[in-house]
């Protein structure tokens, strides 16, 4: 086997990636994703109450926190067809909202923004000048020379005692980098706002959930009791004065995204233009909807915020409809993954009828340490989801080409301010920079939205409605013998869905499709890349073959989570970790 450059693991994401890049010159000829933790949830969850499961698949990652409660809740109540209160919905919405901007916030600035910005040139600006900067791009209330000197104090005491804290292990210096000093320092002192700012988002999840991570949820609507009697005994948090702080992180998270993030965006693009023409690779888009109109429910996706659907070849005149349930649209393949089918690897196989069968020694898999993969037989602990054949690309790309696509007015407004801002084409959405720039305006429209998200359960207790819960098919007695259902909303890294079948009150089948199965999943039988390899080796040239700082910036703008696509075993195959619950 020819050697290859190896990435392992992909820092600054959640869980286990490598990357092996075959080269030919400077430029990568082909790409191999490997997720190298091995997946469980599904065993772990056979043969429970299915009320039950949401607690379990919610753990499935920390920095999601929340979209595997909502997917698993949502399974439940669509295999039963139980409906829940407008209320739930708006609860959901805006505690699904909230994930996104924390979420997009803090990858940007904590996990993608040190692909682009060096920080060791900070050292370096002058104070006076980023203070101009900054003000020239937005009315920031901390944008003083003060306050840009001080950051750039505290970076020089990092340096100065041997070490850079949170900024160790980076290409510090790499030729690729092309910010001035002066936008460095700016990107850094930012970096280190959202850290403090990212504290007050999660109290939203607090009051509505009851913490954070990991808020609470409960199948049939929400948990979050309802009291117009504020500060009396047998008061809840969603009384008065927790609506008036819900309030109050709404509109520090439009504040920051308006101020600090959107400006952010544009500017740090601007010099890193020719990122918009690489890094797409497939063409091919798609979304499974979210955030229902609190009426109609998830049961009508004409009533969704974020439409559903599939894009092939870049064809935004046209959008494919997806139906979760059919056997021949999605389905997940292991010809190249450590998993084997009853019926053959080559087979592909609808979530409902999904198996979870571990086969590393069989499927070719290295016996640790190894030094390449065998990419001719299995290579990743993830599968490879395909939508009737085709490798697709889930995500905030595909969520805003797809609402360009259905004519949303504000996200066509701002792709053309974003385009007329970089003087780029349209074309450049499709890229690296494209997708960054994509996280950050849907950010942007979420943010937005939530005002209005609020105002309408405000408006419903007003008048009297405190209904968060439908008891109606709570008791088990009243389920068919047997159902099943699908669970699906638009995570902050795209389309997650959990697939359940329940038989005789317990979970007989259970299988999630996660987005980051379907961007880093492997090869399929056809021989047809995931999302994340035929990216890396669309118009990919290394500056520095040891210092590969061009595939991190690709595969981050996906902001990869492998933890949701695998789970901890040791080199035997044992689990590392046991919970007993009584």
């Amino acid at each position: 086997m020819s050697e290859r450059i190896v990435v392992d693991p992909i820092t600054r994401i959640e869980g286990h990636l490598r990357i092996e890049a075959q080269m030919e010159g400077d430029s990568i000829q082909s790409a191999y994703s490997s997720g190298t933790m091995v997946r469980g949830i599904e065993i772990i969850l056979r043969g429970r109450d299915p009320r039950d499961a949401w607690a379990f698949a919610q753990r499935i990652c920390g920095v999601c926190t929340l979209v595997h409660g909502i997917a698993s809740v949502r399974s439940v109540e669509n295999a039963l067809n139980y409906r829940i209160p407008p209320n739930a919905e708006l609860i959901r919405n805006l505690m699904i909202a909230a994930q996104y901007v924390h979420d997009h916030v803090m990858h940007f600035y904590h996990l993608h923004a040190l692909d682009w910005v060096d920080v060791v040139s900070a050292l370096s600006a002058d104070p006076k000048a980023t203070s101009e900067l900054a003000q020239s791009l937005s009315n920031y209330s901390k944008s003083s020379p003060g306050y840009f000197a001080d950051v750039q104090k505290r970076l020089k005491e990092f340096v100065e005692s041997g070490q850079l804290g949170i900024f160790a292990n980076g290409y510090w210096g790499h030729p690729a980098y092309k910010l001035p000093p002066e936008a460095n320092l700016m990107a850094v002192a930012h970096y280190l706002d959202a850290l403090a700012w990212q504290r007050d988002a999660v109290v939203l999840h607090a009051i509505l959930g009851g913490k954070n991570p990991h808020p609470m949820f409960l199948v049939g609507g929400a948990p979050s009791a309802i009291s117009v009697d504020s500060g009396q005994q047998g008061g809840t948090a969603l009384d008065v004065v927790g609506l008036q702080k819900i309030q109050n992180v709404i509109d520090s998270m439009r504040s920051f995204v308006d101020q600090v993030y959107v400006p952010d965006t544009l500017a740090i693009a601007g010099f890193y233009k020719d990122w918009g023409s690489r890094g797409e690779g497939l063409g091919n888009f798609l979304t499974y909807g979210d955030f229902p109109d609190p009426v109609k429910g998830m049961g009508d996706p004409s009533g969704y915020m974020i439409p559903p659907g599939a894009i092939l070849n870049r064809d935004l005149s046209t959008v494919h409809e997806v139906d979760m349930h059919a056997d021949d649209q999605i389905q997940e393949f292991v010809s190249h993954s450590w998993y084997d089918y009853k019926g053959g690897k080559e087979q592909g196989l609808h979530p409902y009828q999904g198996e979870t069968a571990f086969d590393y020694d069989g499927r070719g898999g290295p016996q640790p340490p190894f030094e390449q993969l065998n990419v001719d037989d299995g290579y990743s602990w993830l599968k490879s989801p395909r939508w009737k054949g085709h490798s697709m690309e889930v995500g905030p790309l595909a969520r805003v080409l797809m609402l360009y696509a259905r004519g949303h007015e504000q996200t066509r407004e701002l792709v053309g301010m974003t385009l007329n801002k970089l003087d780029i084409p349209v074309e450049a959405l499709f890229s690296t920079l494209g997708r960054t720039a994509a996280r950050t305006l849907e950010t942007k429209i979420i943010v937005d939205a939530m005002q209005g998200m609020y105002d309408q359960l405000v408006a419903n207790i007003r008048s009297g409605d405190l209904k968060t819960f439908n008891e109606a098919l709570w008791d088990p007695s009243t389920w068919p013998k047997k159902c099943q259902g699908v669970g699906y909303m638009e995570a902050p890294r795209g389309g997650l869905a959990h697939w359940i079948v329940i038989e005789n009150e317990k979970i007989a089948n259970y299988q999630a499709v996660v987005p980051s199965t379907w961007n880093a999943g492997p090869r399929d039988p056809k021989g047809v890349p995931g999302a994340y390899e035929a990216a890396l080796q669309d118009n990919h040239q290394l500056v520095d073959p040891k210092q590969p700082v061009e595939i991190l910036r690709t595969i981050h703008s996906f902001d990869p989570c492998i933890a949701c696509a695998v789970h901890v075993s040791d080199e035997g195959g044992e689990e590392l970790v046991k919970v007993k619950v009584r």
